[in-house]
């Protein structure tokens, strides 16, 4: 199963930076920060904030994975 990496512009804390993701990634990413009430840009400069990883794609991913987890756990997924 190939997976397509697209890359995307996005402001973080007010500035214009690239991000390259899996399309399912940048999918769950969306429906988390609209849950959230938040607009993307705001949901990834929270992940950017409090990653412990050099790679913001990389803190994203592991966001989004916890995400899913976290609703697994509660059942809701």
């Amino acid at each position: 199963m190939k997976s397509i990496v697209i890359k995307r512009s996005i402001v973080i804390s007010g500035h214009k930076t690239s991000i390259s993701l899996e399309d399912a990634f940048w999918s769950g990413l969306k429906e988390i920060a609209e849950a959230q009430g938040a607009s993307l840009s705001e949901t990834v400069t929270e992940i950017d904030r409090a990653r412990r990883q050099n790679n913001l794609s990389s803190a994203i991913r592991l966001f989004v994975l916890g995400h899913i987890r976290d609703q697994k756990m509660r059942g809701r997924v």
